[in-house]
């Protein structure tokens, strides 16, 4: 559960119900959900960036970023808007393309500090595993 909860798009969404389905008593779900999506968290604030610029040189990449780029500027009205806070939001809601690493690109892409962002993304994955555990997590037992 600890790995797929990191692994983007997966992340809590699949996680818990994983537990769920192997008998992981709901806490210890909640728990390894919790920190497997924190994990990534750092690494990709802090690489992100120089890593993409190294990438750029790719075409294959360059395709890639901007693709992320333009859908990061389309759904992160509300991160450009409200920066950290915003950053919350954007990750609590647990929808499909509104996670940890959906964050993490948001607060690289708008310049938001790494101490705030990590903050907020780590209050947004709390809120989010939270949810998550509560609504799906009986549904998979």
């Amino acid at each position: 559960m600890l790995l797929l909860s990191a692994f983007p798009v997966i992340e809590v969404r699949g996680g818990i119900p994983a537990a769920a389905l192997l008998g992981v008593s709901f806490e210890s779900a909640l728990l390894f959900a919790l920190l497997g999506n924190l994990l990534p968290i750092a690494p990709v604030l802090l690489l992100f960036r120089p890593v993409s610029r190294w990438l750029l040189r790719f075409q294959y990449y360059k395709k890639f970023y901007d693709w992320v780029f333009e859908r990061t500027m389309k759904k992160g009205a509300q991160v450009q808007k409200w920066g950290a806070a915003g950053l919350i939001l954007f990750t609590a809601v647990p929808l499909p393309t509104t996670g940890a690493y959906s964050a993490c690109l948001a607060a690289v892409l708008f310049f938001i500090p790494f101490r705030a962002a990590f903050f907020a993304i780590s209050f947004g994955v709390v809120i989010a595993t939270t949810i998550i555990g509560i609504a799906s997590y009986p549904l998979f037992i």
